[in-house]
């Protein structure tokens, strides 16, 4: 009898390391398990749903904190006023859009840093530090590259559902608001006023959504695309003489005045059918010019526009 307690003593406790085993195991799997994200700069593996999170593209911190993901550390400099709660003492921040803090970056030891365009020029360095993977919007496929970089998150921080959905109802907008501009014989101009110059936007664009998402025909259909625009005078404006004018005033977010209103209401402008019809619409330029690309950006940009027609 002794004998045999021993025996199923010894059995019970290999069950029990064999367990833990497992346990520990699966758990050490799971720490290391990596979602491989391709993107414009490259191909990287990142941590599925990580802690320490550095973000510098504005339209990346909207969509992660409309997820009620935590991000540790942020570009503070012209950060939204939506977004202004980034600026707290809990976020670190990681110097300016063109010029990364490294230093600050490489204390962290961050999980992963994601970029956009203004720091794809130290992609190399940044990588050095940390997976840095970069999610900017290509503009010539406006949606298609917002999609697929909304579904990148989904996958990294296991937020699929919650993308699929957030997607959808921006998609059910700009179909309302395609609909409406659609049957319009309305042409718009796309500007961006800085400082008393103007430039203007057209498909394709930073701004081209309006014309290729959204479906208001555009006045000109030869506006170069680039990203800063077109420069034009007042007098382009009042010749092209759009039913719609859309401003982004970049003086209102960059630390200038906000003039586009009395820059543009001048008396070339006043001349034109928006002029006449009211129909000079300053969009918002948090959303349009810093934080793009983001699930509410983008669906307040969508909203702006479909309330403007």
């Amino acid at each position: 009898m002794k004998n045999w307690l021993i025996a199923v003593s010894v059995l019970l406790m290999v069950a029990l390391l064999a367990a833990c085993g497992g346990d520990t195991e699966a758990e050490s799997n799971a720490a290391e398990e990596k979602v491989a994200v391709k993107h414009e700069l490259g191909e990287t593996e990142v941590p599925a749903n990580p802690e320490n999170v550095v973000v510098f593209d504005f339209g990346i911190v909207d969509s992660l904190d409309e997820l009620g993901v935590d991000i540790q550390g942020v570009a503070k400099d012209s950060l939204p006023d939506y977004l202004s709660h980034y600026n707290g003492e809990n976020y670190e921040n990681i110097g300016g859009l063109k010029e990364p803090d490294f230093e600050a970056i490489s204390q962290m030891d961050p999980d992963v840093i994601i970029i956009s365009g203004r720091q794809s020029s130290v992609y190399d360095e940044l990588s050095e530090i940390a997976p840095t993977i970069y999610l900017g919007v290509d503009t010539t496929k406006y949606m298609d590259s917002f999609q697929e970089n909304m579904n990148t998150l989904g996958e990294i921080f296991e937020k699929e559902e919650e993308v699929d959905k957030q997607l959808a109802d921006i998609e059910t907008n700009i179909e309302e608001t395609h609909d409406k501009a659609s049957s319009m014989e309305d042409q718009g101009l796309i500007t961006l006023a800085n400082d008393g110059k103007i430039s203007a936007y057209g498909e394709g664009s930073r701004f081209g959504l309006i014309h290729d998402v959204l479906g208001v025909n555009p006045v000109d259909n030869s506006i170069e695309s680039s990203t800063h625009g077109q420069s034009v005078s007042f007098e382009y404006i009042s010749e092209k003489d759009p039913d719609y004018l859309f401003v982004v005033d970049r003086g209102a977010v960059v630390g200038g005045e906000s003039s586009a209103e009395k820059v543009m209401e001048n008396e070339l402008v006043k001349k034109t059918t928006a002029y006449e019809k009211d129909h000079i619409i300053y969009l918002d330029p948090q959303y349009w010019y810093l934080s793009g690309g983001g699930l509410q950006s983008v669906n307040a940009m969508v909203k702006e526009i479909q309330e403007s027609l």
